[in-house]
């Protein structure tokens, strides 16, 4: 192990302890499923599957795409324990989601370790998770460790104060998504023009030190809360985050670990098609743009053929997947999981291809151990092309 690996803290999160301090992050729809999560699971980190229409691949998907993905909730978790026994395991779930307290129960009743949750204030995830773990009366051995997604002072404010007030309890860590992320970002468009990362070369125009500030302040606010409740509440950043430096950096900020997602997409054991990870091979820095997105709020996707036709106009929709509680069929700009569906499987131009504002770094295909002794400095940096 390398001098700059001995920096780097487990990650300790209640009774829950990675031996890296990374988390993969929840990337949806089938790009971060029990092959990816547990890999990083079995290699030292926690590992992450996204509810985000897990179930596409079921037979009964089309015609029943709810009871489709709760039972490959518990199917999902299974292949990734099995890869990874001993291995810390979770998913991402949007609180966009239609029926979001289905999915947060369900994944409590398979199992899950850990429970991360944005694309909205889950304000209520303790109540579900709770009323999960009465249904499940003796069966329940431990309840997952509860994660929101936060991008501000303001929201990390908000949702500290709601879960005190509503709840009694405070989160078990906290995840800093910052705006290089990919994906669904949780920031205005004018935000994301005040850090100049709506640019098409975010590696020179990012404002990296104004939004570093509101990190440290979000940290000073979950610290308030651990305070209170007398307990360690780590906080793990994310967004932008593709090498040893840049986990270092965020480990300077006061940050107790790293979430990345961006960096496992080009490995071979990342659930998604081999067309989808060469996207991220092919990419340039300003392919990579900000798109409007039918959940309400700003991505970041790679510029393809389906963008230009969005961009044409209204893209109809054939049929609803109800995935999002708040998206009217005969309004959205396209089908959101159609398009998502379409990048896992493969089909480029008719996909939406979200990525982090790194994309374009990865420039071959790895392993997921590659990955993770890179992130941790276990091998020289050198070695790291």
């Amino acid at each position: 192990m390398g001098e700059a690996a001995l920096q780097l803290k487990p990650l300790k999160i209640g009774p829950l302890t990675a031996e890296y301090p990374v988390i993969q992050g929840g990337m949806g729809v089938g790009i971060s499923l029990s092959s990816l999560a547990g890999a990083v699971a079995k290699a030292g980190g926690i590992g992450i599957i996204s509810t985000a229409q897990i179930g596409f691949k079921d037979p009964d998907f089309l015609k029943d795409p709810m009871g489709a993905n709760l039972r490959a909730i518990h199917e999902e978790l299974k292949k990734a324990r099995k890869t990874a026994p001993e291995g810390i395991l979770g998913f991402n779930i949007m609180v966009a989601t239609k029926e979001y307290a289905r999915y947060v129960k369900e994944a409590v009743k398979a199992g899950a370790d850990v429970i991360i949750s944005g694309a909205g204030l889950p304000v209520d995830l303790p109540r579900y998770v709770k009323e999960a773990a009465e249904e499940m009366g003796e069966e329940c051995l431990r309840r997952p460790m509860l994660a929101p997604i936060v991008s501000s002072i303001k929201s990390a404010s908000v949702i500290c104060k709601m879960w005190d007030r509503k709840h009694k309890m405070a989160p078990d860590f906290v995840v800093v998504e910052g705006p290089c992320a990919g994906g669904h970002l949780g920031f205005s468009r004018e935000e994301l023009s005040e850090y100049e990362v709506d640019t098409q070369c975010v590696s020179k125009t990012y404002k990296r030190e104004k939004y570093e500030a509101e990190i440290r302040g979000i940290i000073g606010v979950v610290k308030e809360f651990a305070g209170k409740y007398k307990k360690e509440i780590p906080v793990v950043t994310a967004g932008g985050i593709f090498d040893h430096e840049d986990v270092l950096r965020q480990l300077r900020l006061g940050a107790d670990g790293v979430q990345v997602a961006t960096r496992f997409v080009t490995t071979e054991e990342c659930d998604a098609d081999p067309a989808y990870k060469q996207a991220y091979l092919d990419a340039e820095e300003k392919d990579i743009v900000i798109v409007k997105s039918p959940v309400g709020m700003p991505g970041r996707a790679i510029r393809n053929r389906f963008l230009e036709r969005v961009q044409e106009g209204r893209i109809p929709v054939k049929g609803c997947f109800r995935c999002l509680e708040h998206c009217n069929p005969a309004e959205t700009p396209y089908c959101i999981t159609r398009a998502l569906i379409h990048a896992a499987e493969g089909n480029i131009e008719e996909a939406l291809l979200f990525c982090g504002s790194n994309a374009y770094r990865c420039k071959r295909i790895e392993t997921v151990p590659e990955v993770m002794r890179k992130l941790c400095g276990v091998e020289p940096e050198e070695e790291s092309e």
